[in-house]
């Protein structure tokens, strides 16, 4: 037998760190080679992490609620020597993991301007105490002071505040249970900083707690839905979004998926659908205009070599995901058909992993799925722009022909595109969405889907 060692996985880029939710097992249990030992939260995803080999956890180093390190021991295993000596190292850190109850995957990058209640430190920490990105996150967006957070005993490692302390103490203010007197106290004892305020920051407060009254219902929210909150808040904070409209006849491009469906259900047992067929028209737009396919960090323009296309998908508990089709650009119809129809079934049965949201460099929503008409959808941060699919309907429209014009029945739908006016602006955001619609527009009828 052979004792190695769980390590705390990398969960996607920039991910350094992770919080133990709960242990899915206890010392002593067997456990099967990607069985699930626990659950881990970052900034990013809620996640479940499986043993690499079979054998016994004899030992467990880590609590819930802890914030560790990747990298880091976590546990123990027993394992037969030929499974131990087989691994290029003690434990090999998992390179997908399933994904539940994920969150939409955004990277958002500390902005350049530093809050006025919480500083944006590099590593979390001030005054010798360490304090996650997420801990600092919650605290800026609830207008908690540093010294209140400070203040606060932490039942994390080594005394660390976790979100659920800092979510403890939020509801302590709003029942009251923390006079006034007391969070100047405790702000008083609290070590003083000096920290440089910029002259002006477009920092959003929440609004004061308030007494509901009437016939209501009050739901709170999910771990998952406060996150999104916080992504989309900080998302339209980052970013000044800006929105076009264009309108494009799909007549042929509705014909031809008529033609097609039923041989393609058959052919490759998947349905076709028209959002590989946009988004087959979005890359090649892409390369036409591949300074919408950014992000942007500082005073710096990223232009992404790679088209990596997200796509929003909506869960049935009402929450929202964006997985990624890498290398969009390298693949045909029927393997962007293939690629939407499996990420939208995994995202619907929690079976996503990490890698599955990550790299996004540009975002497609459908909103029309929803028989919605339009959208002004928001930026998934760090990318720099975002197109919203209507709903394709009939209307009567002008159709221009040698012999003139005439009137007839068209399949019509509006391209929505949101993009960030720091890089892109209002002719590039235009011209874009504008030759997306001509692609769609200009669609081949007589294509045949198989070669």
């Amino acid at each position: 037998m052979a004792l190695v060692e769980l390590v705390m996985p990398k969960m996607g880029e920039s991910v350094m760190e992770g919080t133990i939710l709960t242990w899915l097992k206890k010392p002593g249990d067997r456990i099967q080679q990607d069985e699930s030992v626990l659950e881990v939260a970052t900034d990013k995803v809620d996640t479940e992490v499986p043993s690499p080999f079979n054998g016994i956890l004899k030992e467990i180093r880590a609590n819930k609620g802890d914030v560790i390190q990747v990298g880091s021991p976590i546990a123990i295993i027993e394992t037969d020597v030929a499974q131990a000596t087989s691994a290029t190292a003690p434990v090999a850190t998992p390179q997908a993991t399933p994904v539940q109850n994920t969150i939409i995957e955004q990277r958002i990058e500390t902005a350049p301007v530093v809050h006025t209640h919480i500083p944006a430190t590099p590593n979390g920490s001030k005054g010798g105490r360490f304090y996650s990105p997420l801990v600092l996150n919650i605290a800026r967006q609830e207008n908690i002071s540093l010294s209140e957070v400070e203040a606060i005993s932490g039942t994390g490692k080594d005394g660390r505040v976790t979100k659920n302390d800092l979510f403890d103490y939020i509801q302590a203010k709003k029942d009251g249970k923390i006079s006034a007197a007391q969070q100047t106290a405790e702000i008083k004892e609290a070590p003083k900083t000096e920290t440089k305020i910029p002259v002006s920051e477009p920092s959003y407060v929440n609004k004061p707690a308030s007494t509901p009254t009437g016939n209501v219902e009050i739901i709170q929210m999910d771990r998952m839905r406060k996150m999104i909150a916080d992504r989309m808040v900080e998302s339209k904070r980052i970013s000044p979004h800006v929105t076009s409209f264009v309108e494009a006849d799909v007549t042929n491009i509705v014909y031809w998926r008529n033609r097609w469906k039923n041989d393609f259900m058959e052919r490759e047992n998947v349905a076709l659908t028209f959002t590989p067929i946009f988004i087959e028209a979005v890359v090649k737009a892409i390369k036409d205009y591949p300074m919408v396919n950014i992000s942007i960090e500082d005073d710096k323009i990223i232009v992404k070599k790679d088209i990596n296309i997200g796509i929003a998908v909506a869960l049935p508990n009402g929450n929202l995901i964006v997985p990624v089709i890498k290398n969009a650009d390298q693949l045909n119809i029927v393997g962007l058909t293939k690629k939407v129809n499996d990420l939208a079934k995994r995202a619907r049965q929690n079976k996503l992993t990490a890698d599955d949201l990550s790299g996004g460099t540009y975002t497609v929503s459908n909103v029309g799925s929803f028989g919605n008409l339009m959208g002004t959808p928001i930026i998934v941060q760090p990318q720099a722009a975002i197109l919203a699919l209507g709903a394709v309907v009939k209307k009567p429209a002008v159709i221009e022909t040698p012999q003139g014009d005439t009137l007839g029945i068209r399949h019509m739908m509006f391209l929505s595109h949101s993009y960030d006016h720091r890089a892109i602006d209002g002719s590039l955001g235009g011209m874009f969405v504008r030759r997306v619609a001509d692609f769609l527009e200009n669609f081949d009828v007589n294509r045949k889907i198989f070669v």
